[in-house]
């Protein structure tokens, strides 16, 4: 079996995030592999059509990715506060497409995220990342459901 030497943690700052923690730190231990946390702040390209100053939106862009990654070092500290080898990024893109630029181009080992479990209507209108990353991703992927059982 190959060794994971960087784990990627795609994390949305949900409920469901902070449940995936414990799998994060287990498995990075054991493999003594680092962690690359990943949070990818939407792009609002859908407002587009509507009247909205190019540069305002590019200026509401940057200051959310700004309050993102402010956000991402209080998770890390709060969730890993003893492990050393422990990287934060927030990038701005289509979460899936960003998932998977950061598995190719950080050389990332192993995948762990967790799933939302949407069904139906919202599952049709919302899509899923996790399924994306887990079907196009080059290296193993680890989904937990994080509102089912432990």
């Amino acid at each position: 079996m190959k060794d994971f030497k960087t784990i990627l943690f795609p994390v949305d700052l949900s409920e469901a995030s902070i449940k995936v923690v414990p799998y994060v730190i287990t498995m990075a231990q054991k493999f003594m592999a680092g962690i690359d946390l990943l949070h990818v702040a939407r792009r609002f390209e859908y407002f587009e059509t509507s009247y909205i100053p190019h540069p305002a939106m590019d200026q509401f862009e940057k200051e959310i990715a700004e309050g993102a990654l402010m956000q991402m070092e209080a998770f890390r500290q709060t969730h890993f506060p003893e492990m050393k080898n422990v990287t934060v990024e927030v990038v701005t893109g289509h979460c899936s497409d960003e998932i998977l630029n950061h598995v190719e181009t950080h050389e990332v080992d192993l995948v762990i995220m967790g799933t939302h479990g949407r069904k139906g209507l919202d599952r049709m209108l919302f899509g899923s990342v996790a399924r994306r990353v887990s079907q196009d991703c080059p290296v193993p992927v680890l989904l937990i459901n994080p509102f089912r059982g432990s």
